[in-house]
C-alpha cells in the first residue's frame, strides 16, 4: 500500500492535476488541507485508498470535483453544491464585487438575485451587508432547496427564497439592485458537451441560438422591478459585452458598461434605470 505522499503522486499523474487530486484526498479523510503537509509518510488503511481510487476514477470520467464532494468555495462561503446547481465559479466573484460597490456599507437596501443556484451570489452579498435585505429566485425548487440550507449552514438571516422564472415571483415589489448569473451559452454550443458541463444542468447554462435569450428578457422586465436609479447587473459570455450594452442602451439604461474578468475578458454588463 502507498503512504500519502505516493498516492498523491499517483493521483496526479492519473488526473493531470494536483489539486483536485489533494480536494478528493482530503475529502475521503475528512482532513484539513494542512493534514496533507504532516502526514505524507502515512499510510492510509484500504478502505481510505479503495474509496479515493473510486473517487479519482469519476474525476477522470469528467465528473466535477464539486459535485463528487457536495460543496465548493465562493467569495468567503463554503457552499454545498449539487448537480440541481450550477458549481460557483471564481470569475463570477467580479458581479458579487460590482454590486457591493454599488450598495451602502450600513444603511438598508434591496436586492435581488435572480436564478440563484445554490444561492451564491446572493449569500456572498448578504453576508457582506448585512443591513441589506436579499430576495433569491429560482424556477428550481431542488436549487432553491441546495440555496437555503447554505443560508442555514452559514447563519445568513438577512435573506428570503422565493420559487419562480426570473422576476415573475417578484411582482409588486422594486429594489435598488438586481443581480443574476443567467444562461448565456449557444444551445448549439459543442462546449456543452465537453468537460465539467456534461454533468452540469443545461437550464442553466444554455438560452437561445445566441445565448442571450434570458438576458433579454431580464433587461426587459428588470425596470418595473427596480427603484427610480437602480442597477441591474448581470454575468454573460466573453463574446457578448457588446451586444449586452446594446440591450441595456435599446431598454432605456443610463451609466451602462461592461466590466472585464482576470483574464481580461467582458464577464458583467450592467446600467442604471430612470
Amino acid at each position: 500500500m502507498l503512504d500519502v505522499r505516493h498516492m498523491l503522486a499517483a493521483a496526479t499523474q492519473q488526473l493531470g492535476e494536483r489539486l483536485d487530486a489533494e480536494l478528493l484526498l482530503l475529502h475521503v479523510v475528512k482532513k484539513p488541507r494542512s493534514w496533507l503537509f504532516t502526514h505524507a509518510d502515512d499510510v492510509p488503511d484500504m478502505d481510505v485508498q479503495t474509496d479515493y481510487a473510486r473517487l479519482l476514477d469519476r474525476r477522470a470520467n469528467g465528473e466535477p470535483v464539486a459535485y463528487i464532494t457536495g460543496h465548493g468555495g465562493f467569495w468567503s462561503l463554503d457552499l454545498e453544491v449539487t448537480p440541481a446547481t450550477l458549481i460557483p465559479r471564481p470569475e463570477t466573484e467580479l458581479l458579487v464585487e460590482l454590486a457591493l460597490q454599488r450598495l451602502p456599507d450600513d444603511n438598508a437596501c434591496s436586492v435581488a438575485d435572480l436564478g440563484t443556484g445554490s444561492g451564491a451570489i446572493a449569500l456572498a452579498i448578504a453576508h457582506e451587508r448585512p443591513h441589506a435585505q436579499v430576495v433569491a429566485t429560482d424556477a428550481s425548487a431542488d436549487a432553491l432547496a441546495v440555496a437555503r440550507r447554505n443560508a442555514q449552514r452559514h447563519a445568513i438571516g438577512n435573506i428570503a427564497f422565493v420559487h419562480g422564472d426570473w422576476l415573475a415571483p417578484l411582482a409588486g415589489r422594486q429594489f435598488e439592485l438586481i443581480v443574476s448569473n443567467p444562461p448565456y451559452i449557444e444551445t448549439a454550443d459543442p462546449h456543452l458537451g465537453q468537460g465539467d458541463l456534461r454533468f452540469e444542468p443545461v437550464s442553466a447554462l444554455a438560452s437561445g441560438l445566441d445565448g442571450l435569450d434570458d438576458i433579454r428578457r431580464i433587461v426587459h422586465d428588470a425596470p418595473a422591478r427596480l427603484h427610480p436609479g437602480g442597477w441591474l447587473l448581470f454575468e454573460h459570455g466573453w463574446n457578448q459585452g457588446e451586444a449586452s450594452r446594446a440591450l441595456l442602451q435599446e431598454a432605456g439604461y443610463a451609466e451602462v458598461f461592461t466590466a472585464q474578468d482576470l483574464e481580461q475578458r467582458d464577464r458583467v454588463s450592467g446600467g442604471r434605470f430612470g
